[in-house]
């Protein structure tokens, strides 16, 4: 049965599959915020279906540290949105 881990120089610490780098939030989101179902991210992700269940029921589990992540996701996004380099606006 699929382990979910957490490990500080791997995907930031964050929960992951254990032996990959597929993180639970990302499943989550693939799945349920992406709309796919569970078999076609398991063959996209080259997991086991067990695995994309394992990691969906540890998000259900733990949903204040999912929170905590996705508030963290949203805050890099927004830094990353503002330092971004934007392209000069056309000229009249």
């Amino acid at each position: 049965m699929a382990t979910i881990v957490q490990t500080d120089d791997i995907l930031g610490g964050e929960p992951r599959i254990d032996g990959t780098r597929v993180g639970v939030l990302d499943v989550y989101e693939l799945v349920i915020d992406g709309g796919n179902p569970p078999a076609d991210v398991a063959d996209q992700l080259d997991r086991s279906l067990g695995e994309i269940y394992t990691a969906l029921a540890y998000y259900h589990e733990h949903p204040e540290e999912m929170r905590q992540l996705r508030r963290e996701r949203d805050e890099v996004r927004a830094e990353l949105a503002e330092s971004a380099l934007q392209p000069p606006e056309p000229a009249q």
